[in-house]
């Protein structure tokens, strides 16, 4: 117990020192990915955007700087400005106003940025096909009909649409995120616990058509962040509304997650690659959201899996801390070897801001635990 103690305060001290020093190069900026080890910034509108407030409040909550919480008002402010280009926003304005506006509200009562998270949930609110009752994915990006998509990853944006509901006493919001979260479940969780990442709908009559490849490798393959984001997000689903069928399917995807791990607990981008070798490219990333969604699992069961999932958590964050950390390299990430989108070869073996972000997260958890 004492080692583990140790080396959980020592990952938190080295994090949180390296956020302090890294925001003097990165201000008021929003980092996507890294390349030569400095992070590539993106546009507010972008759904990464939020990543780097809330990683400014976490590094806030531990140690006061007022310099941060400076650098994380400008980014509100900033992000804030993209509700007025409205052509511009997506299903992920809960990824960008729940780590800002929300984080920035409940710091410091800012009631502006409490007024952008609630216009951010009526966005996203209205991205809800009754039809099929999916939140619908991205605009026509790309020459790309989306009307009908929906994706694994939105799962991570209806904490938004709860929090709006509690806020205001508006149920609305929890009825639309509740029936996304059914439509997920019922569509893409398969029964050995591996997920979709896109299923595609009849945006007229709801109908299924079939399901994407999108990130994964393939349509029927399992890709691994799909999975920490499903993990996470039905164990959030079940925080927010007390129905066991989202705690059961957070410990079905659990399940596979964990049963498909190498030994170093970090996972290849995709559980279903055709072959496996010394430079299959792993995913940091998924293993740091997978981490602090089974701490927030420990905390929702009971006996044994409890402690199981807390054990697995602090595994993961183990090596990621020991193997795939960058604290002595020039580069201002925080996690190496991650895996953004590899067909497009879009950030491949690379940190990725959102996996900092839950890293981050998960060790302060587990601290607090």
């Amino acid at each position: 117990m004492i080692a583990r103690v140790n080396w959980v305060d020592e990952a938190c001290r080295k994090t949180i020192d390296k956020i302090e020093r890294t925001s003097l190069s990165i201000g008021a900026s929003f980092p996507n990915g890294s390349a030569q080890g400095r992070y590539e910034k993106t546009p507010a509108h972008d759904w990464v955007s939020g990543f780097w407030p809330g990683l400014l409040w976490l590094a806030y909550e531990e140690t006061n700087n007022v310099r941060l919480k400076e650098l994380a008002v400008e980014c509100e402010r900033q992000i804030s400005q993209t509700l007025w280009e409205f052509e511009q926003l997506h299903h992920d304005v809960g990824f960008m106003f729940g780590l800002s506006s929300v984080n920035q509200y409940k710091h410091i009562q800012d009631e502006e940025a409490k007024r952008h998270a609630l216009m951010a949930a009526s966005l996203l609110a209205g991205r809800f096909n009754p039809a099929g009752g999916f939140i619908r994915a991205w605009p026509n990006w790309g020459g790309e009909d989306h009307s009908g998509w929906a994706i694994i990853d939105c799962l991570m944006n209806l904490p938004l649409l709860y929090w709006a509901s509690r806020e205001i006493d508006d149920p609305r919001y929890r009825h639309v995120a509740e029936l996304h979260a059914d439509t997920v479940l019922r569509e893409f969780v398969r029964d050995d616990g591996s997920v979709h990442h896109i299923v595609s709908f009849d945006p007229e009559t709801g109908k299924r058509i079939g399901e994407l490849a999108g990130q994964g490798h393939a349509a029927d393959s399992a890709w691994a962040r799909g999975a920490a984001w499903a993990l996470y997000g039905f164990t959030l689903s079940y925080s927010y509304t007390g129905k066991e069928k989202y705690l059961e399917a957070a410990e079905r995807v659990a399940r596979f997650f964990l049963d498909h791990l190498p030994e170093d607990k970090v996972p290849y981008w995709d559980f279903r690659l055709p072959d496996f070798g010394k430079d299959t490219p792993r995913d940091s990333s998924a293993a740091a959201i997978a981490a602090s969604g089974l701490l927030d699992l420990a905390v929702a069961v009971q006996g044994e899996e409890s402690k199981e999932y807390r054990q697995q958590a602090e595994a993961i964050l183990h090596s990621l801390y020991n193997h795939y950390g960058a604290w002595e390299a020039d580069e201002e990430a925080l996690l190496l070897h991650a895996t953004g989108y590899y067909a497009a070869d879009v950030y491949v073996d690379a940190p990725l801001i959102y996996g900092d972000y839950y890293f981050v997260e998960a060790l302060l958890k587990l601290k607090k635990l």
